[in-house]
């Protein structure tokens, strides 16, 4: 067998499977009456060009980091961790909580770190005992955070309906965060230094999200930890004749992707509702396995796959205002084409490709 080079099975291959996957987006629009030309520019120019537009695709996009970030490290370990939608919604609690007992105290720049590290710590907590059941009881991963996922709905449920629900709310939400507890929103700074950019959601966020990417690049390839991981990865029982602590870097691993779940509550909880509000994970927890597996676990692939479904999303707003027989569910049948052909049918162009390359050996 060829082994292909990297920038062919990194970045040829899964843009082959994205063309494919519009590819067959495009006979669907043209199905249903529509221009996939006409289309595909109306979703460029909601994603990156309107006035505010590459902001809020940016901000979707720093959620996804996060969350593609925590199903990356998982799956470094070989497990899958689907339990990213129920740690985002218990890291949206730690940061309340933190900055309910702490924001009259301390100032932005001791409450923000806080805040961020308490969103980090539910995060882990909630993915701990996923991981300790894997490790120490042999129940599947897949399970236990599959119904992690629904536990947590159910405490934010009884907590945003109850003790934590603010008075005079009709629906269930949090008490608000003061503004020593929020984090800045970009167009706000820039304004500040006479800069003008559109209006959105897009705050500092972001640049946690970009550290979170080099510290998790760092943690797996740079360290003798990280290559214990995906040396567990490769072969659990190889792993385990060579020394590794087999349970306890299951437990480790899947505190850290927690941890980084958690961290999406940050953008929106902190970055732009200012509250904990029911639902606000808004699906991204899921969204993230999809771009692990597009982004190959890679930060640099993560970072590109995020942006890629951020401008989906954003740009899949205006495809709905713009044409009644595009909705946004349309936006969904594109995302479910990428993860079909990034995911299921990943390796599709591989044994072509390693045809090619052995011809061009044999040359």
């Amino acid at each position: 067998m060829t082994r292909l080079p990297a920038w062919v099975e990194y970045l040829l291959i899964p843009l082959m499977n994205l063309a494919l996957a519009f590819a067959v987006t495009a006979i669907i629009v043209l199905i249903i009456g529509e221009s996939p030309i006409e289309a595909l520019s109306v979703l460029i120019n909601g994603a990156f060009v309107y006035e505010g537009a590459l902001g809020y695709t940016l901000y979707y996009t720093t959620s996804l980091i996060f969350t593609g970030l925590a199903v990356a490290v998982a799956f470094h370990a070989r497990l899958f961790n689907i339990g990213g939608e129920g740690q985002a919604y218990l890291g949206g609690l730690g940061a309340l909580l933190v900055a309910l007992a702490l924001q009259d105290w301390l100032p932005g720049l001791l409450m923000i770190p806080l805040c961020i590290l308490g969103a980090a710590a539910f995060g882990a907590l909630w993915a701990l005992i996923p991981g300790w059941l894997q490790a120490y009881r042999g129940s599947h991963i897949v399970i236990t955070t599959i119904m992690f996922n629904f536990i947590g709905a159910g405490i934010m449920v009884g907590l945003l309906s109850g003790s934590l629900m603010r008075p005079g709310q009709s629906n269930p939400e949090s008490y608000l965060f003061e503004d020593s507890a929020r984090m800045p929103q970009l167009h706000t700074l820039l304004s500040e230094v006479g800069i003008e950019i559109g209006r959105s959601p897009l705050n500092l966020s972001i640049i946690f999200a970009a550290l979170a990417c080099i510290g998790v690049w760092l943690l797996i390839w740079r360290t003798r930890w990280g290559y214990a991981l995906r040396a567990m990865g490769e072969s659990e029982p190889a792993a385990h004749y060579a020394g590794v602590p087999v349970p306890r870097m299951i437990v480790t691993a899947m505190c850290i992707s927690g941890g980084l779940a958690g961290l999406m509550a940050i953008n929106t909880v902190m970055g732009d509702q200012g509250k904990v509000t029911l639902q606000f994970p808004a699906g991204f927890g899921f969204t993230g396995i999809a771009v692990a597996l597009m982004g190959r676990s890679h930060p640099f692939g993560i970072v590109l796959a995020a942006f890629l479904f951020g401008a989906l999303l954003q740009g899949g707003t205006e495809l709905d205002f713009e044409f009644k027989t595009i909705t946004r569910e349309m936006v969904l049948l594109i995302q479910g084409l990428i993860i079909l052909f990034s995911g299921a049918l990943s390796l599709m162009f591989v044994p072509w490709m390693e045809r090619r390359f052995a011809r061009k050996v044999s040359e």
